[in-house]
């Protein structure tokens, strides 16, 4: 549209400047003593814009004769900033492709070259890392901290990833806080931070930054129970060898948090100190919960804690539960052992027979067999002592 706009207006102006030579009888005397020109209006406005065009034709190839040195040195730096430019670009290739000796190489020549410095530099690192050349990663991360104050937080944040994938926990939140005191802390920066806590077994400085990326939106809900889930154990097994500490922390816990593995390694651990009565007030109250887990029930009938009416509690208790649970093997094992220390013999066989029967498991005949041999059922025990055998490792 706008070419057929100027081609109107030119042709307008011919036509025009026509008519205006055709009508014109006007004319120009140039006098210079002794001589004289006369010529019409016509020829000497056309003289004068022949003129003109040669005039600006010679000034404009003048200007850009004399200016050919200036512009071969552009278009010769400019192909040098495209070359180095495509070494960048190289380097970053060769770093994806796994080739970083070719990497450090191409990088190395970009920095050299001033292109980027701060990006070839942090190029550089990271192949240097991968190399485990630790001398020319610290290297190239002071260079790329010099290059350009852009790149300091960059540097920085690829300094503390390399120390966490090195296992160097400590530099990483080194690293880290100089990043936050600078520049703030951003997603990413608290996701490094909190594999960093998670290294060194920092409990609480891990629940503090699951906390935050929670709020920030940061996790999701499934990894984030993880990890928390992950952290709690920890902290049960640093206290695994004080009972009243064990207890102190878990029952801090909010309820949500309290998931049935931790349940089962706490219970254990109070077991194993000799605690059994605790370990199953904590198994009670977690299976009469929302959620079953047949490890727990399986490890309640193992806990010897309870005699007489406690433990007739405990098997009335065990009951209740298997009329939501008919089909759990464990909880009817447990009920057997249950039984069988209670010395309710009929009871504790047809506990162990119908768990067999769901489920055969090596620790189901050990049970049963022991059971048949203290009742004199000698046969019947071997029979069982020799399933338990074939079902080894089970």
């Amino acid at each position: 549209m706008r070419g057929l706009f100027w081609f109107l207006g030119l042709s307008f102006l011919a036509v025009a400047a026509s008519l205006l030579a055709r009508h014109n009888d006007g004319f120009a005397l140039l006098v210079l003593p002794p001589w004289r020109v006369e010529l019409s209006l016509n020829l000497l406005v056309l003289g004068l814009l022949l003129l003109f065009t040669l005039g600006y034709a010679l000034v404009r190839g003048l200007g850009l004769t004399l200016g050919l040195p200036a512009r071969a040195r552009a278009y010769r730096a400019q192909r040098q900033r495209e070359q180095v430019a495509r070494v960048l670009e190289e380097a970053i290739r060769l770093l994806f492709e796994g080739r970083f000796g070719h990497a450090l190489r191409r990088a190395d020549a970009a920095w050299q070259a001033g292109h980027a410095p701060g990006t070839a530099a942090l190029i550089a690192a990271r192949a240097a890392q991968r190399m485990r050349e630790a001398e020319k990663v610290e290297l190239w991360l002071q260079r790329a901290r010099e290059a350009a104050p852009g790149s300091e937080a960059a540097a920085l944040m690829l300094g503390a990833e390399m120390a966490v994938e090195l296992g160097d926990f400590q530099l990483a939140l080194t690293h880290l806080q100089q990043l936050q005191q600078q520049h703030g802390r951003h997603i990413a920066a608290l996701r490094l931070e909190l594999r960093a806590r998670q290294g060194l077994g920092d409990v609480a400085g891990v629940l503090k930054l699951l906390r935050q990326l929670e709020k920030r939106g940061g996790l999701q809900p499934e990894p984030a129970r993880e990890i928390r889930r992950k952290t709690h154990q920890e902290a049960l097994r640093q206290r695994q060898g004080d009972g009243a500490q064990l207890l102190e922390y878990f029952q801090a816990l909010p309820r949500e948090e309290r998931d049935p593995r931790l349940v089962l390694a706490t219970a254990r651990s109070l077991q194993a100190l000799g605690q059994d009565d605790a370990a199953a007030g904590l198994v009670e109250e977690a299976l009469s919960g929302p959620e079953w887990s047949p490890e727990l029930a399986d490890l309640y009938g193992r806990l010897d804690c309870a005699e007489g009416r406690a433990l007739t509690a405990r098997i009335a208790r065990a009951d209740a539960w298997l009329l939501q649970h008919p089909d759990d093997s464990r909880l009817l094992l447990a009920l057997g052992r249950m039984c069988e220390r209670q010395k309710l013999w009929g009871k504790a066989r047809s506990y162990l027979e119908a768990s067999l029967a769901l489920g055969p498991s090596r620790a189901g005949h050990l049970a049963l067999a022991r059971l048949l041999d203290g009742l004199g059922e000698t046969e019947a025990a071997n029979r069982q002592f020799r399933l338990a055998a074939e079902l080894d490792g089970h």
